[in-house]
């Protein structure tokens, strides 16, 4: 249960955060040209770190991520999602743009994910047969 109210705090964060980047800090904020690049990838980064949170948060009754490889085939799942989301912005008539810094950023960010919800699955289930046993 202490799992699920981490996921639901870091997704909750997560998202106000990328919409603080999006609507106030790339319109309104001058940054330096050698930021630009991490600005305009970060909601990639971020958004794809908090894929198995969202998981865990929001399908946890579809996607039971009890071990390690659940995690990983649900971070699998969520990258392959956000790829092909972005080659979906080749088309123009979506008026959006491609951009493979936003796969490099995304790959980096479920990696991060997958390694901390990893962690965080981890010392929950040692946490809870320790308390069994």
């Amino acid at each position: 249960m202490h799992l699920k109210k981490t996921s639901r705090l870091l997704v909750v964060s997560g998202t106000l955060l990328i919409w603080i980047i999006k609507f106030i800090i790339r319109p309104f904020v001058h940054v330096p040209i050698a930021f630009k690049l991490f600005i305009g990838s970060a909601p990639n980064l971020i958004g794809s770190f908090l894929l198995p949170f969202g998981a865990c948060w929001l399908f946890g009754r579809i996607f039971k991520m009890q071990t390690v490889a659940d995690v990983r085939i649900t971070c699998w799942f969520g990258l392959m999602l956000v790829i092909i989301n972005e080659y979906l912005q080749l088309i123009p008539i979506f008026g959006r743009t491609f951009d493979y810094a936003d796969i490099i950023f995304s790959f980096a960010g479920c990696l991060m994910g997958y390694w901390v919800y990893g962690k965080l699955l981890l010392r929950s289930s040692s946490v809870f047969n320790n308390a069994m046993g």
